[in-house]
C-alpha cells in the first residue's frame, strides 16, 4: 500500500503519539505545570479572571448561567465521568470485575484505599467546614498513575497494570457515589423526576435495540445531564448513569461476521475494475455493506469508549488541569502547607492510600479470599499502592465541591500537589527496583 506524504509524515505519527499510553499523563502534567506558571506570573490576574467569564445556555426562563470554570467542572468533566461509566460497565461485563474471585482483590483494595485516607483526614480535621474535605484524599488519578506505570514498560507485568486499572475504576465509582450522596446542594424533586424520565427513555431504547450513539448523546446530554444540572445533584453523575445505558452487545455474532466478510471480500475481488482511481458503483455498494457489518460486529459501548478516550485524555483533562491547578503561591505558602487541611490531604493520600490498599490486600490474601495477580509480587503491590496516592484530577474536582472558603481550597490544592508528587516519585522508584 502506497502512503501519501500527509499520512506518512503527519497522520501516522500523530496517531502513534495519541495511542501511546503515557502521552495523556504527560500532557496532563504539562497542563498543570503551565497553570502553576501562569498563576505565579505577571499574568496571574488575567489567568484567574479568565475562568470567571460567565456563559449562559438556554432560553427564556429555561437557562443556566455559570462561569467558564463551572462549565468545565460541570460540563466537560461529565464527559470524563461518562467514559468512567463506560469503563466500569465493560469491566463488569467482561473485564477484571466480571469474575467474583478475580474482582475481590481490586475491589477491596480500592475500598481500603478510600476508607483509610478519609479516616486519616478526619483525624486532622474533625469539625467545622474543614471536615467537609474528607472525600478529597479518597480518589486516585488513573491517568497519572497508569502513565507512570507504563513508563516502566516491561519492568512491570501486564497483570499489574490490569490490577491498577480495575482498582482505579472501582475508586472512581466510589468517588462518584461520594459526590452523589455527600457533595450535592438542595435537591429539586421536579428536575430529578424529569431526569428519571430521560433515564427510563435511555433504558427502554437499550431494551428495544436502539444502537445509535447520536440518540444516546442527544437524550443523555440534552435531557438527562441538563435535568441533573438543575436538580442539585452534581451533573457529572448523569455522565455515569447515561454510560450504563449504552448497549454492550453485538448485533452480528463472530461466526456470521466472518462468513459475511469472506463472501463480501470474494465478491469485491470478482468485481470488474474500471482502471481509474475511482471505484465502481458495485465496489462502492460492497464496501458500504462491509462497513455496515463491521459496525454491527462492534458493541456501541466499546465503540464509544474507543472514540472518546482521546477526547478525554487530550482535551477534557488538560483543560480541567489548566483551569483548576493554578495555585498562586504567596509568602504564606508554608503556613498553608502546615495547615490541618493540607496535612490531612497529604497524610490521607501519601499514607492512607498505601495503608488501605496494602492492608486490605494482605487481609484478603491471608484469609485466602483472593490471590495476587499472576506474576506480581508484594513489592510491586507496594509500588502500585504508592501510585494510587496520586489523587490529582479527582481530588482537585472534589476540593471545589467540598469547600466554599478560598483559604481551604488553596490549602487542599497544595496538599494534593505535594502528596501526588511524593507518591508518583516513590511509586516509580519502588516499582523500578521491584
Amino acid at each position: 500500500m502506497r502512503l501519501d506524504p500527509i499520512d506518512k509524515y503527519l497522520l501516522i505519527p500523530i496517531n502513534r503519539f495519541i495511542s501511546n499510553s503515557t502521552t495523556s499523563g504527560i500532557l496532563l502534567f504539562a497542563s498543570a505545570i503551565l497553570a502553576l506558571i501562569l498563576a505565579n506570573s505577571p499574568l496571574k490576574e488575567a489567568y484567574h479572571h479568565f475562568w470567571e467569564h460567565t456563559f449562559t445556555i438556554g432560553f427564556s426562563d429555561f437557562k443556566v448561567s455559570k462561569s467558564l470554570h463551572h462549565w468545565i467542572n460541570d460540563g466537560l468533566m461529565s464527559i470524563f465521568f461518562f467514559v468512567v461509566g463506560l469503563e466500569l460497565k465493560r469491566e463488569i461485563m467482561a473485564g477484571e470485575l466480571s469474575k467474583p474471585k478475580d474482582a475481590m482483590l481490586p475491589i477491596f483494595s480500592a475500598i481500603g484505599g478510600m476508607v483509610v485516607p478519609a479516616f486519616l483526614y478526619l483525624l486532622w480535621n474533625s469539625t467545622g467546614e474543614a471536615s467537609n474535605g474528607w472525600g478529597i484524599p479518597m480518589a486516585t488519578d488513573i491517568a497519572f498513575a497508569l502513565g507512570i506505570l507504563y513508563l516502566l514498560g516491561d519492568r512491570v507485568p501486564i497483570s499489574l497494570k490490569i490490577f491498577l486499572t480495575a482498582l482505579a475504576i472501582v475508586d472512581d465509582l466510589g468517588a462518584v457515589m461520594v459526590i452523589a450522596f455527600f457533595y450535592t446542594s438542595d435537591i429539586s424533586t421536579i428536575s430529578l423526576l424529569i431526569g428519571g424520565g430521560f433515564f427510563a427513555v435511555l433504558l427502554l431504547a437499550n431494551i428495544l435495540g436502539v444502537r445509535s450513539t447520536i440518540f444516546y448523546g442527544v437524550v443523555g446530554i440534552g435531557g438527562l445531564w441538563m435535568a441533573f444540572l438543575l436538580s442539585g445533584i452534581h451533573a457529572t453523575i448523569a455522565g455515569v448513569i447515561a454510560a450504563l445505558t449504552i448497549p454492550g452487545n453485538v448485533k452480528i455474532g463472530d461466526t456470521l461476521f466472518v462468513k459475511k466478510m469472506n463472501d463480501l471480500t470474494n465478491e469485491f475481488e470478482r468485481s470488474a475494475p474500471n482502471n481509474v482511481s475511482l471505484i465502481t458503483a458495485d465496489q462502492l455498494h460492497i464496501l458500504a455493506k462491509i462497513r455496515s457489518y463491521c459496525k454491527g460486529a462492534m458493541t456501541p459501548l466499546q465503540r464509544l469508549e474507543h472514540r472518546m478516550h482521546p477526547l478525554v485524555g487530550y482535551v477534557v483533562m488538560p483543560i480541567f488541569a489548566l483551569a483548576n491547578a493554578g495555585i498562586t503561591f504567596s509568602g504564606s505558602f508554608f503556613d498553608n502547607l502546615s495547615s490541618n487541611v493540607s496535612l490531612g490531604v497529604i497524610f490521607g493520600l501519601a499514607f492512607g492510600k498505601f495503608i488501605g490498599v496494602v492492608g486490605f490486600s494482605k487481609i484478603l490474601v491471608k484469609l485466602k479470599l483472593a490471590t495476587l495477580p499472576e506474576g506480581v509480587n508484594w513489592k510491586q503491590i507496594y509500588g502500585t499502592a504508592m501510585l494510587a496516592g496520586i489523587g490529582f484530577t479527582m481530588s482537585l474536582f472534589i476540593t471545589d465541591l467540598a469547600f466554599a472558603d478560598a483559604a481551604y481550597i488553596l490549602q487542599a490544592k497544595i496538599g494534593i500537589f505535594i502528596a501526588s508528587l511524593l507518591c508518583g516519585i516513590a511509586g516509580y522508584l519502588t516499582l523500578r527496583k521491584a
